[in-house]
């Protein structure tokens, strides 16, 4: 997909039919702008093409990054997050203050107190008018200075509420930018952290586990269905995943259509168990096509699994689980390889097997 009057591309001139279609804009090299022109390019969303043409040959970055905002809310992770800590240090910054004032007016009652006693102490007898005027102005110190740590004790408690809701939505703008807007299950960037914590312990590797899962051919129901329906075969799969792997584990899209699940306090033995329910599982869903509901055929995973304690680090893992999900590719597609079960050395990664799908 490509805007209006661009010529057609192939697949492999995309990038460079961007770069001199975003030159000839006046359009800024930026990393959010790239992913813009590509999905206009490339991508199968109607609104974004029709919103994008509409803002004509020389689109201001304002315009663009307003698209931005919109269709890709995962991009403006910075911005919000630093809005965000910016409440909260706001927020933070009043609560101090308030404890400032409460300090000082305790300051102040305390001077109070102390002239009163220096009075008291330097007379025998004191006449009782002066007696009373001292408790008169001691009694009206002591209510000022109650009343005052009440309205700021009432403050504070509306402060700490805000803080809170702000502290709310600060986590929300965080698993926003670790979310994978399709599926909405964790994204690679989530990915990436949780292999890199299991080996931030000892205590982490003994029974964590890794399984890469990639579907078969998928390329095939993109090109002959169409990416709404590729989209949609995507969802199906991330939950049928998240299901299978069960509750407390850790289901990802890594990229494409592969998928990572991490799971912690797993045997082998009970990893690959998980892995067959979840193949079995898609190759056993029913999927339809378009709005007949016409079926699209089966859908089958490849997936391959290591356990931790076989890796040398979160690198490493990836790379020997991913060795094995190779393995299943190599031996027909639709089954579960063990890394602990192939030979040295053994499938080494041929890209062009990739490249057929």
């Amino acid at each position: 997909m490509q805007p209006s009057g661009a010529p057609e591309v192939r697949p492999s001139d995309i990038a460079t039919e961007i770069a001199l279609t975003m030159r000839r804009m006046c359009v800024a090299g930026l990393p959010r702008n790239y992913e813009i022109f590509y999905e206009v390019f490339n991508g199968t969303n109607a609104e974004l093409r029709a919103e994008f043409e509409a803002l004509g040959a020389r689109p201001t970055q304002e315009a663009l990054d307003r698209l931005s905002r919109k269709f890709f809310a995962q991009n403006n992770r910075g911005s919000l997050i630093e809005s965000a800590h910016d409440l909260v240090a706001a927020r933070a910054s009043e609560i101090l203050a308030l404890l400032g004032r409460e300090r000082v007016s305790l300051e102040k009652f305390g001077e109070v107190l102390d002239q009163t006693r220096g009075g008291l102490q330097c007379r025998q007898e004191i006449p009782r008018d002066l007696l009373q005027r001292i408790i008169g102005i001691t009694a009206k110190a002591t209510e000022a200075t109650l009343e005052q740590s009440r309205q700021i004790s009432r403050s504070m408690e509306e402060k700490s509420r805000e803080l809170e809701r702000v502290k709310s939505k600060l986590e929300q703008y965080k698993k926003l930018a670790e979310t994978d807007p399709l599926t909405r299950i964790w994204n690679r960037r989530a990915f990436d952290r949780k292999l890199a914590k299991i080996y931030d312990g000892a205590g982490g590797v003994m029974f964590s586990a890794l399984i890469l899962a990639d579907i078969d051919d998928f390329k095939h129901f993109n090109d002959r269905y169409g990416h709404p329906v590729g989209d949609k075969i995507l969802q199906i799969v991330a939950r049928i995943l998240t299901v299978q792997a069960g509750a407390g584990a850790f289901v990802a899209r890594t990229g494409g259509e592969e998928f990572g699940l991490v799971l912690e306090g797993f045997s082998e033995e009970a990893t690959g168990k998980v892995a067959e329910a979840a193949r079995a599982a898609v190759a056993n869903a029913e999927l339809a096509a378009g709005p007949s509901s016409r079926d699209c055929g089966p859908v089958t995973l490849s997936l391959g699994l290591c356990m931790a304690s076989e890796a040398a680090g979160p690198d490493d893992l990836y790379a020997k689980a991913d060795r094995a999900l190779y393995a299943s590719k190599v031996a027909g597609r639709n089954r579960v390889t063990h890394f602990s079960a192939l030979s040295p050395g053994k499938f080494r990664k041929n890209w062009l097997l990739y490249r057929e799908e």
